[in-house]
């Protein structure tokens, strides 16, 4: 019998955990797209993420947000390539499709929950939720999350949307720390 796959969360957030400003923006991430200048050690493990997933998973709000940009994104070289290949899947109640530019749409999931627990059923790599606060929440409530990656920049904000609403036990995986001055802590869901 194979593992079951993992739901890995991933967010960039500041040092006072802060996952999106008031505005709903991101300003605090500064790290640049992959260039010959990008540290090997930052861009192994962002590509080592994106090699043990097969399948991303985004709520409504932040596929809205991606489309125009990723579908698109040649200056992001082979993470973009890679992004762009997974299979996608959209949580959102009004979607009717979600179309990826000129690779395969995402599916629409209106019980992202019951879709994820059958997805972790399948073959395969793992799973990615990528930013989408709202659904991480609500699959962290439903107990579906296994792992949280912790984007830390090193900056603060004050206020903004936390990435944490509540308590929640964490065991920690890993931390790393990067010459751009991001920090990747790893944390396993204490079940």
């Amino acid at each position: 019998m194979t593992d079951q796959r993992k739901l890995i969360v991933q967010q960039w957030v500041t040092v006072d955990n802060i996952a999106a400003e008031e505005d709903g923006g991101l300003s605090f991430v500064t790290v640049e797209p992959f260039s010959d200048r990008t540290e090997p050690a930052y861009k192994d493990t962002i590509m080592g993420l994106i090699d043990s997933v097969d399948t991303l998973i985004l709520g409504a709000n932040t596929y809205a947000q991606s489309v125009g940009y990723w579908p698109n994104a040649d200056d992001q070289g082979e993470y973009g390539e890679k992004l762009n290949r997974l299979t996608k899947v959209v949580a959102s109640s009004t979607l009717e499709d979600a179309p990826w530019g000129d690779f395969p749409a995402a599916t629409v999931t209106r019980d992202p929950v019951a879709t994820i627990r059958e997805l972790k059923q399948q073959s395969g790599k793992d799973l990615w939720l990528w930013g989408s606060l709202t659904l991480m929440h609500s699959l962290l409530t439903a107990g579906v999350v296994d792992e949280v990656r912790l984007m830390v920049c090193p900056t603060t904000r004050g206020t903004g949307t936390r990435v944490f609403e509540d308590r929640q036990d964490l065991t920690l995986v890993g931390a790393t720390g990067f010459q751009n001055g991001v920090a990747l802590m790893r944390y396993a869901i204490t079940k």
